[in-house]
C-alpha cells in the first residue's frame, strides 16, 4: 500500500520531501502516541493494524484539542508537546513501558489483510481518478477545482493564524461551522512546513481513509461475528447507494458516500473517521458491559472530537442510543445505565455544539418534508431545482426512493429470521442511527441538499446490519454459498436487463412525460414479485426469502458501481453539480501569495472580487480565492456560506445569489474600486481597518485612479495589490 500511495502521489506532483515530512508527522506525531494511549486505556485483543488505526484516530482527536489551546496562546508549535509528553511518560513510568511492545496479539489471516489493503487501494485509486487527476496544484488549473475547495483552504489559513476562528471571507463574522479538520491541517502545516494546499488536495485524507477502513472492519467483525461476513459490509459501506435504473449519470442516487465525499468534504471524512471508534467502543460497552474507566474516557474524548469535526453524527447517535435504552428498559426491566450514560455524554456534546460552536444557527436547514424528492424530480426531468412537481409526481418519486432503499438495505429484514438479533444493543444502535438518517432525508430541506449528510453518515452502519441480516437468513434457510452466489448473479442480471430494456435516459428530453421515470422500477418490482412467487412455490418461503434477499443485496450494496456502469457512454457530467468551466483569470495565485508573504496575518484586505467567475449577474457569492490563497481576512469577499446569509434563505430561493446583508459596508467597499475617493479610502482605513486592496482589474472602474490613494505594490495578470496609505492624510 505504501508503494502504491507513494507512486500515485509522485505522479500527481507531490514532492518526496512533503511525503516524508507528512508521513513522519502522522506516524510519530499522531499514530504512535495515540497507540500507546489506546494500549494503556483500552486493553483488548486486537490486531496490530487495528491498534494503529485506533491510535491514529485518537492522535487526531488529541492533536486538535491541544492545537486549539496552543494556537490560542500564540504558540502553534506547542501542539508537539502532547506526543513528546506521551513518550516521556511512557518511558519514565515503569508500568507503562510494557505498552511499547504491547500484549500478545492475534495475527489476522493473510486474505483478510489483503482484502483490507484492496479496499484502501480502491480509495487511493478513486482519489487519483476523481481528484488528483482533475485538480492541478498550479494556476490556472487550480481555478477549475471543485467549488468548495477555496472555502476549505481559506479555513485552514484561518486556523493557522487565529483562535477562535472567524469567517475570513467576511471580516468580523463568526465561524459557526465544523472546523476541527481545518485545525488538524493547520497544525500539520505548522509542524511539517507543508503547504495547506498540498495537505488539502493530496495528503491529509489518505491516512484518515485508511484508518477508517481498518476500524470499520473491526466493528463489522465484532457485530457480524466473523471476518468473511465483515468483508461485504466494508464493500457496502464504500459502494452502497440507491439503485439507479436510469441510463446516464444519476448524481442524485450515486453521488455521496465515503469515496465521493472524501476530498470534497474534509469535515465529513474527518467526522467519519472519529465516529468509527465511538461505535466500536459503544458496541463493546453496551454488549459486554465493561466497567473499566479507560474505554469511557476514550469515548468522551472521541465524542468531543466528533462534536467539532462533524456534529451531524451526534443526533444520529442520540437516536440510536435512545433506541437502545428503550429496548433495554423493556427487555430487561431495569434502567439501562450504560446506554443512558452514553446518551448523556452525547447530549452534552450536542448542546455545546449547538450553542457555542454553531451559535444556534440553522445554516439554512429547515423542516421541509420531501424537499429532496422535489429537487430530484427537477434534476431528472431537466427542469431544474426551481421547478415544482405536482403532488402525484412528488408521491411517485418518494415511492421510488422508498423502493430503492428497501432494495439496498433489504438484508436488514433478514434479522427477523433471528429475532434475538433485533434486541442486541449493537444492532439496535445501528438501526436507530440508520432510521434517523433516512428520516432526516425525508423531513428536512437545505439549498445544497446538506440534509443528506445525515444519511451518508449512516451508510457504514446500515451496511453492517444489512449484511448481518443477510447472513442470518441465509444460515437459517441453509442456503449454500453457491446458491447465494447464483441468486446474487441473477439479481444483477435482472437489474441491467431492466435498465437497458426500459431505456430511460436522464435528464428527460423536452416535453417528455415524467411518468417514464417510474417505468423501470415498476418492471423490476414485477420481475422480483414473479421470482419470489416461483421460488416460494418451488423452494419454500424461507429459502425464497433468503435467495431474494441475496439478489437484492447484490443490486443495492454495490449500487454506486452499477449506476456508474449505466452512465458509460452518456454525455452527462459525473457530478450533477459540475458545470462548464469558466474562463480563469490570470495571476490570482501569484498575487495572493505575494500578499501572504508581505503582510501580517492580522492585516485586513478589501477586494472587488465577490462573485464566481462568469456568474456575476446575478452574483453567485461563492468567491473565496483571495482568502484561500493569501490566508488573510477580507472586509467582504464571498458571503454565500456566512450564517447571516443563510439565515435569510427560504425554500424556493437561490441561497448563493442573495444580496449582502450590510448595504453600507458593501457600498463603501465597492466604491473604493469603482470610483475611489479620499473620503472612501479614509472610511475604509479608519472605520474598518483596511490595510490592503486586492484588485480584480477586469472589474475595476475604467481609469479608476486607485493609485492616487494607495501605493501599487504588486501586479500579476488580472490582479493588482495596493497598500493603503498610513494615517489620515488621504
Amino acid at each position: 500500500m505504501t508503494v502504491l500511495t507513494v507512486a500515485v502521489l509522485s505522479l500527481y506532483d507531490v514532492p518526496a520531501s512533503d511525503m516524508a515530512l507528512f508521513g513522519a508527522y502522522v506516524a510519530l506525531g499522531l499514530a504512535l502516541p495515540g497507540l500507546l494511549l489506546i494500549r494503556a486505556l483500552h486493553r483488548r485483543t486486537r490486531t496490530l493494524a487495528e491498534e494503529i488505526a485506533l491510535g491514529l484516530a485518537l492522535g487526531y482527536a488529541v492533536e486538535v484539542l491541544v492545537y486549539i489551546a496552543a494556537r490560542a496562546v500564540g504558540l502553534p508549535l506547542l501542539v508537539l508537546a502532547w506526543p513528546v509528553t506521551t513518550y516521556a511518560v511512557f518511558l519514565a513510568v515503569p508500568r507503562l513501558r510494557r505498552h511499547w511492545r504491547g500484549e500478545p496479539r492475534p495475527r489476522a489471516p493473510i486474505w483478510w489483510s489483503w482484502s483490507i489493503a484492496l479496499a484502501i487501494a480502491y480509495l487511493v485509486a478513486w482519489s487519483a481518478r476523481t481528484v488528483f487527476r482533475v485538480t492541478p496544484l498550479t494556476w490556472p488549473g487550480l481555478g477549475t477545482s471543485f467549488r468548495d475547495m477555496p472555502f476549505h483552504l481559506a479555513l485552514i489559513g484561518e486556523l493557522r493564524h487565529h483562535m477562535p476562528p472567524t469567517m475570513p471571507m467576511v471580516d468580523g463574522e463568526p465561524l459557526f461551522y465544523h472546523w476541527f479538520v481545518y485545525a488538524h491541517m493547520a497544525a500539520a502545516s505548522w509542524v511539517t512546513g507543508v503547504e495547506p494546499l498540498m495537505l488539502l488536495l493530496r495528503l491529509s485524507m489518505l491516512p484518515m481513509l485508511a484508518a477508517f477502513v481498518v476500524i470499520l472492519g473491526a466493528i463489522a467483525r465484532r457485530v457480524i461475528g466473523f471476518r468473511a461476513g465483515a468483508l461485504p459490509a466494508i464493500a457496502g459501506a464504500l459502494l452502497a447507494a440507491a439503485p439507479s435504473l436510469y441510463l446516464g449519470t444519476n448524481g442524485v442516487f450515486t453521488w455521496g458516500g465515503i469515496p465521493d465525499l472524501a476530498w470534497t468534504s474534509p469535515t465529513q471524512t474527518f467526522g467519519t473517521l472519529l465516529f468509527a471508534p465511538v461505535m466500536l467502543l459503544l458496541v463493546e460497552l453496551l454488549e459486554r458491559r465493561r466497567r473499566e474507566a479507560g474505554p469511557w474516557l476514550l469515548l468522551g474524548v472521541f465524542l468531543v472530537a466528533v462534536m467539532g469535526a462533524k456534529a451531524t453524527y451526534l443526533p444520529l447517535l442520540g437516536a440510536g442510543l435512545l433506541a437502545v435504552a428503550a429496548v433495554e428498559a423493556v427487555g430487561r426491566r431495569r434502567p439501562p445505565w450504560p446506554a443512558l450514560a452514553a446518551l448523556g455524554m452525547t447530549a452534552a456534546c450536542f448542546l455545546y455544539a449547538q450553542t457555542v460552536l454553531f451559535g444556534r444557527a440553522s445554516h439554512a436547514t429547515v423542516v421541509d418534508p420531501l424537499s429532496f424528492m422535489r429537487t430530484a424530480w427537477g434534476e431528472w426531468t431537466g427542469l431544474g431545482d426551481q421547478a415544482v412537481p405536482s403532488p402525484a409526481s412528488t408521491l411517485g418519486i418518494t415511492l421510488v426512493f422508498l423502493l430503492c432503499w428497501l432494495v439496498t438495505w433489504s438484508g436488514i429484514l433478514g434479522l427477523l429470521s433471528r429475532p434475538r438479533l433485533l434486541v442486541r444493543p449493537g444492532v439496535v444502535l445501528m438501526l436507530g442511527i440508520g432510521a434517523a438518517g433516512l428520516g432526516t432525508m425525508f423531513l428536512l430541506g437545505h439549498p445544497t441538499r446538506s440534509q443528506l449528510f445525515f444519511l451518508w453518515g449512516a451508510y457504514p452502519y446500515l451496511a453492517i446490519v444489512s449484511v448481518q441480516g443477510l447472513v442470518a437468513v441465509l444460515r437459517r434457510a441453509r442456503v449454500s454459498l453457491r446458491a447465494a452466489a447464483f441468486a446474487a448473479g441473477a439479481g444483477i442480471a435482472a437489474f441491467y436487463l431492466v435498465a437497458f430494456i426500459c431505456g430511460v435516459t436522464i435528464p428527460l428530453g423536452p416535453g417528455e412525460d415524467d411518468a417514464v421515470l417510474y417505468r423501470p422500477y415498476i418492471v423490476l418490482s414485477a420481475v422480483a414479485a414473479s421470482a419470489a412467487l416461483v421460488l416460494t412455490l418451488t423452494r419454500g418461503r424461507l429459502r425464497a426469502w433468503a435467495l431474494m434477499t441475496a439478489a437484492c443485496a447484490a443490486i443495492g450494496l454495490p449500487a454506486d458501481l452499477h449506476g456508474r456502469v449505466l452512465a458509460i457512454g452518456h454525455d452527462v457530467a459525473e457530478n450533477a453539480s459540475v458545470e462548464t468551466a469558466p474562463a480563469i483569470p490570470s495571476g490570482t495565485l501569484a498575487a495572493a501569495r505575494w500578499l501572504r508573504d508581505h503582510s501580517d496575518p492580522d492585516d485586513l484586505v478589501a477586494t472587488n472580487a465577490h462573485c464566481l467567475w462568469e456568474r456575476e449577474i446575478p452574483c453567485d457569492s461563492r468567491h473565496f480565492w483571495l482568502t484561500a490563497l493569501s490566508e488573510r481576512h477580507a472586509l467582504v469577499e464571498g458571503w454565500a456560506y456566512a450564517s447571516k446569509n443563510l439565515e435569510h434563505w427560504r425554500p424556493g430561493q437561490e441561497a448563493f445569489t442573495l444580496p449582502f446583508w450590510d448595504p453600507e459596508r458593501i457600498r463603501l467597499n465597492d466604491e473604493a474600486f469603482a470610483s475611489p475617493s479620499a473620503a472612501v479610502m479614509r472610511q475604509l482605513r479608519e472605520r474598518y481597518g483596511v490595510r490592503w486592496l486586492f484588485v480584480d482589474e477586469r472589474h475595476a472602474g475604467t481609469g479608476s485612479g486607485i493609485g492616487r490613494f494607495a501605493a501599487l505594490r504588486f501586479r500579476s495578470g488580472d490582479y493588482a495589490v495596493y497598500r493603503m496609505a498610513e494615517g489620515t492624510s488621504l
